[in-house]
């Protein structure tokens, strides 16, 4: 994806790779003793949380890596934080990648995969893709487990109250199906409950799983689960999930997914790949306990947030350092030239042809995320570009002339083709800047603001907008929210991740839009307000030509397709 000058394909890449066994390489780079790890087969496992409890720290030095908005063309953000990493081990810091589990969602439908790439990539590749160590699944149980025991609570007399017209719970599954958006549920007679409207999520849009991700101990999560709502009463009196008695059975579904994961680069170098909302539909970021476990377990922490810096970065900021406490110490922003050229106008097939014009229209979007990561959030960055052959010295020159005068350091980054050896010259800046102390990180907004003016501040501040905009009922379902006290709470902001409005057409850096407020979303547990913004999904579909026709396993059980 962000070179061509291999002739291996990712996965045979991956397959290729000589690992070490997951206890060794644990002990030996870590030092995490064998009983503190549960191992899942020889390449993967998960740690103990009491002993990380009881490890001491000190914490290491925190990079966040993020990108410009994402193209067809591709830009590589996994791929680059693992290069990073992989680089920082090479020049001798000791460095953890932080990352978060791919959803079978897309790695059937655009994806194929998303375990980096080229030589620049966590293994075992086809484990991490598909199951992994079964988190998402316990998620997924304990989502439904809450939604099976609302009706059957309902069937049985319904002592709660519920008003059938005001179920907020809907079921998940990890897989892109747009049949299951909008359903039916408990048709057939009285003996399957009362008929009424559904329909179905995506795992990584579900509740529990950023509550999996924002959660800092198990009694958090169990505290955190039995305040989610899962409905009204006529009175509009919320319901929860503890007046259900369901978050002790919840919690035990999850009891050992919320050890983190640990496997390995191809470099043989310590990975955390735990938990994995979407940015686009939920805050983007992998569980703060796998965080928080990498700073304590290396001098530097290499993790990432989905998508482009308007959604992911700002949702790490606003949401996971707002309630961890967690703060970079520099940024890395991801960007192609291919990438910059589509967003300049420029079509898919004519991408590798020079075009100073169109990327200079182009990094108009790269600009207003630098400016957002320096201004809007307060830290120090660097603009990694991944390197393709098609890349001429003159369009290079453009790019580092205009960063130059935002005062960023540009550098080629060449680890998909060369692994860690290709990103030394990205370690070294990184070092530096992290070291420098330049970071003071900031909010966008101040919890005391309204929702609506958390709202609007995103999308004026971040996106670029004149204003907002939501029907009547919206803007009252807001207000209603405001009175009835989760004012304090941060707000998630659903949207399209290809543009800084809401229409994903509108390329490079669109300003003085409207951003309407579809739909509002109280998620009580995870403590934010899910602001639904355009044509947005949060339970996608599968593309014309899905990524799983590839996808093939012989009949020795090896894996092909994945990418």
């Amino acid at each position: 994806m962000t070179g061509d000058n291999v002739a291996l394909s990712d996965i045979e890449i991956a397959q290729s790779a000589t690992l070490v066994p997951v206890l060794q390489m644990a002990h030996d780079r870590l030092g995490i003793p064998a009983e503190a790890l549960e191992p899942y087969g020889h390449y993967k496992a998960k740690i103990d949380l009491g002993w990380l409890d009881r490890h001491p720290g000190p914490l290491g030095k925190l990079i966040l890596v993020t990108a410009i908005s994402p193209t067809p063309a591709g830009e590589g953000k996994t791929t680059t934080t693992v290069g990073l990493g992989d680089a920082l081990n090479r020049i001798g810091k000791r460095t953890v990648i932080a990352l978060r589990e791919p959803s079978l969602g897309p790695v059937f439908g655009m994806k194929g995969g998303a375990a980096g790439g080229g030589y620049a990539q966590v293994v075992p590749m086809e484990d991490i893709n598909l199951h992994f160590t079964g988190d998402f699944n316990a998620i997924a149980l304990a989502h439904n487990l809450l939604a099976a025991l609302m009706d059957n609570h309902i069937h049985h007399g319904n002592a709660l109250g519920f008003d059938l017209r005001r179920i907020t719970w809907r079921r998940v599954m990890d897989m892109n199906d747009r049949a299951l958006r909008h359903t039916v549920v408990s048709l057939g007679g009285a003996a399957n409950g009362f008929p009424r409207e559904d329909g179905f999520d995506i795992v990584v849009a579900s509740e529990v799983m950023a509550i999996f991700c924002l959660a800092t101990s198990r009694r958090d999560l169990k505290e955190r689960l039995g305040n989610i709502i899962v409905g009204y009463t006529r009175e509009q009196s919320p319901i929860r999930a503890r007046d259900l008695q369901a978050q002790g059975a919840m919690a035990a579904l999850l009891k050992d997914a919320i050890k983190p994961n640990l496997v390995q680069t191809l470099e043989n170098n310590p990975a955390i790949i735990h938990g994995g909302p979407f940015a686009n539909i939920a805050h983007g970021c992998n569980t703060v306990t796998a965080t928080r476990a990498a700073l304590k377990l290396g001098d530097y922490v290499v993790t990432e947030a989905g998508f482009g810096a308007d959604l992911g970065a700002e949702k790490f900021v606003d949401i996971k350092c707002r309630k961890s406490g967690l703060r970079p110490d520099a940024v890395v922003i991801v960007a192609t030239l291919r990438a910059l050229k589509h967003h300049g106008g420029v079509a898919a097939r004519d991408l590798n042809t020079p075009d100073l014009a169109a990327l200079a229209r182009g990094m108009a979007n790269l600009e207003r995320h630098v400016e957002n990561v320096q201004k809007r959030y307060g830290l120090a960055c660097v603009v990694s570009i991944n390197h393709f052959t098609s890349d001429t010295q003159e369009e290079l020159d453009l790019l580092r002339a205009r960063m130059d005068a935002l005062g960023v350091p540009v550098v080629v980054a060449r680890h998909w083709a060369d692994g860690s050896r290709g990103a030394e010259e990205l370690a070294h800046i990184v070092v530096r800047l992290a070291e420098s102390g330049t970071s003071n990180m900031q909010f966008v907004y101040a919890d005391e603001d309204s929702l609506w003016d958390k709202m609007k501040a995103i999308a004026t501040r971040v996106y670029g907008a004149a204003d907002i905009g939501a029907e009547a009922t919206v803007r009252a379902k807001i207000e209603k929210l405001q009175a009835d006290g989760y004012g304090h709470y941060p707000v998630c902001v659903a949207k399209t991740q290809y543009s800084f409005s809401t229409d994903p057409k509108l390329r490079a850096a669109p300003s003085g839009h409207t951003v309407n407020v579809r739909e509002v979303r109280l998620a009580a547990g995870a403590e934010f307000v899910v602001m639904i913004c355009g044509d947005i999904m949060t339970m996608p579909g599968l593309p014309k030509d899905p990524a799983s026709a590839r996808i093939d396993v012989d009949d020795e059980g090896k894996i092909s397709g994945l990418f």
